[in-house]
């Protein structure tokens, strides 16, 4: 008997092909009949009328930073508000396992891996802690090279010696094996960026065994793209592994137009048998850890004035406030007010958001074929956040789908379901098939848009009529039901603790 049956919904199944009408039932957290729906409901279970919306599997969020969050908001409202099921964590090298739970990983991440709490150290403990929060959605974890690089070395700035890498290579490889999808690089931050190509190609070898992936945060998005792309390939190729290129920009107005090129050796490496996927956020601005973008000894005004203020701890009065009016209210010039902030009392955890990126190249991206979408998005809810945290997926289908006509609907689907999935390594998620776990979401095609702005970013979706996360109704006309049916899932694997 079954638990849920959607009656003559629109389905897009994530195949990429087109919507078809029909019924979908769902019976003990996988869904179960697709078409004409044969069996019954089972005691306390519910028939819901479609009403002319559509239902696709849940999204997955190729590139999220909820490590923490699992912890911290286990409703993970802002995810499960955009219809997003599944995230994958531990991206740009900073991920919550390995730990030593003696030492502030928080600290090493500058704030990125923010709410953590228990004395997990590997990735089962990790698994374990995260499951009894009772999360809302689901989570896939990678191993991140800052993280074992900070536990293994501190922060020294010289290579390692046969003994640290073999150290790292360690926990690279433990977390591989209890489930994790790939390793990750974030070459652009500390200290990352303190390691050769060597060095991080001698740790993307670990994930060759598992037929796991390499992600990156390159080690640069903006003068030097172009170079770093071929480091990326080079990477992958003599580790032998999956290369996946992590938010794909061009950054800096000097930049603009070159993902054109990048794009192109991209799809040369792909012409030649390399495997290689990439993912956007759909935003002409990014996010991060400021003092990352700065050197305070010369400080780029040029930079400066485009950067706004997401959260700062040392100045909550400058959330939400662009730097060039904040220095022109205090009569005081960008350097100094960057070296102001930046040298503050936990001023190395401020975050910001920097206008860097060209709307061309957002939609360039997109249009790319088989281009995924992650958020990216900094669960510090405290301040003004950036408004992909809330708004990505529903950006997307709203306005890249349905207003700009970058991507078709059924194309934008597969990207966000069974091609991210796939390539994740997510066992039985992403298509709406007999027998896959049952992440749903039901949608109206002409209603959904992001409403997070940048003065109000924590503002939720219009147009998401339901999720259903394992077969639970999570999310319901905007109301959360607090059911917490999230599981930690395991590449190519059944989840942790099934």
């Amino acid at each position: 008997m079954n638990d849920l049956i959607f009656r003559q919904v629109r389905i897009l199944d994530g195949s990429g092909g087109a919507e078809f009408i029909g019924d979908v039932s769902v019976r003990e957290g996988r869904i179960n009949e697709i078409g004409a729906v044969t069996e019954g409901l089972a005691p306390g279970g519910r028939e819901i009328p479609a009403d002319g919306a559509v239902l696709c599997p849940g999204l997955i969020d190729t590139h999220a930073h909820d490590d923490g969050a699992f912890f911290r908001h286990p409703g993970m409202e802002f995810k499960l508000s955009q219809g997003v099921t599944t995230v994958v964590s531990g991206n740009c090298g900073f991920s919550a396992i390995p730990a030593d739970p003696t030492k502030d990983s928080v600290a090493a991440s500058g704030g990125i891996l923010a709410g953590l709490e228990g004395k997990f150290t590997d990735l089962d403990g990790y698994y374990a802690a995260a499951l009894a929060r009772q999360p809302a959605i689901n989570n896939i974890m990678l191993v991140g090279h800052n993280t074992v690089r900070s536990l293994v070395m501190g922060d020294s700035k010289s290579a390692p010696n046969d003994l640290q890498l073999q150290e790292m290579q360690r926990h690279v490889t433990h977390a591989l094996e209890q489930g994790a999808c790939g390793f990750s690089s974030g070459l652009i931050y500390r200290p990352g960026r303190y390691s050769d190509t060597a060095e991080v190609t001698e740790l993307a070898k670990m994930a060759a065994p598992f037929d796991a992936l390499y992600t990156t945060h390159m080690r640069n998005e903006g003068d030097r793209l172009l170079e770093a792309v071929d480091e990326s390939l080079q990477i992958a190729a003599d580790s032998g592994v999956h290369l996946h290129i992590s938010h794909h920009k061009a950054a800096g107005k000097g930049n603009w137009g070159k993902v054109r090129e990048s794009l192109q050796r991209i799809d040369t490496a792909l012409g030649q048998g390399q495997p290689v996927t990439l993912d956007v956020y759909p935003y002409t601005a990014g996010s991060g850890r400021m003092i990352e973008y700065f050197n305070l000894d010369r400080v780029s005004e040029e930079l400066a004035e485009v950067v706004r203020i997401a959260s700062c701890k040392a100045f909550r009065e400058y959330e939400g406030r662009m730097l060039v009016d904040i220095a022109a209210h205090e009569n005081i010039s960008l350097t100094d007010l960057v070296i102001k902030i930046l040298t503050a009392p936990l001023g190395d955890r401020t975050l910001c958001i920097h206008f860097i990126i060209d709307e061309a190249d957002v939609e360039t991206n997109l249009a790319h074929a088989d281009m995924m979408v992650g958020s990216d998005g900094i669960p510090d809810l405290r301040g003004k956040p950036h408004p992909r945290l809330f708004g990505t997926f529903p950006r997307v289908l709203g306005h890249y789908v349905r207003e700009r006509g970058v991507l078709s609907l059924p194309e934008a689907v597969r990207r966000m379901t069974s091609l991210s999935a796939k390539t994740f390594g997510l066992s039985e998620r992403g298509e709406i098939k007999p027998g896959f776990w049952a992440d749903l979401l039901m949608f109206r095609p002409d209603d959904v848009i992001d409403e997070a702005t940048y003065d109000e970013p924590k503002t939720e979706a219009s147009g998401i009529d339901m999720v259903v996360v394992n077969g639970q109704i999570a999310l319901e006309f905007g109301q959360h039901s607090g059911v917490g049916s999230g599981q930690m899932l395991r590449y190519r694997r059944h989840p942790f603790g099934h």
